[in-house]
């Protein structure tokens, strides 16, 4: 593996748009890393946020309820979700339809 990288390295270095590829890269990398400096305090506070409105969840499971009861509280909101997902789709295609076609009879040539 370490010679493969050697190879790598070897066969980068022989062009001079190689270098100017690895210029870029580290460009890159550079200002990837300046980024992640100057906003990782924004970061922290937004996943210190998230994790604490998280917290406030209600979630369809409890770790020391026994099993049955949650598994059932999980597939009956699954299956609300699932069902009510449908329904929406269905309802959204139904008026892009008619509005295609009702539209699509005053705009004809």
């Amino acid at each position: 593996m370490f010679q493969m990288k050697l190879d790598f390295l070897h066969l980068a270095s022989i062009s001079g748009s190689a270098l100017i590829s690895w210029v870029e890269f580290f460009l890159v990398i550079a200002v990837v890393a300046w980024i992640g400096v100057a906003q990782g305090s924004k970061i922290a506070r937004f996943v210190g946020e998230t994790k604490s409105e998280l917290k406030k969840c209600s979630w369809p499971w409890n770790p020391k309820e026994k099993f049955p009861r949650s598994h059932n509280e999980l597939l009956q909101s699954t299956l609300i979700v699932s069902i009510s997902a449908l329904f929406l789709a269905a309802f959204v295609t139904v008026w892009d339809f008619l509005l295609v076609h009702v539209l699509g009879i005053f705009t004809r040539h």
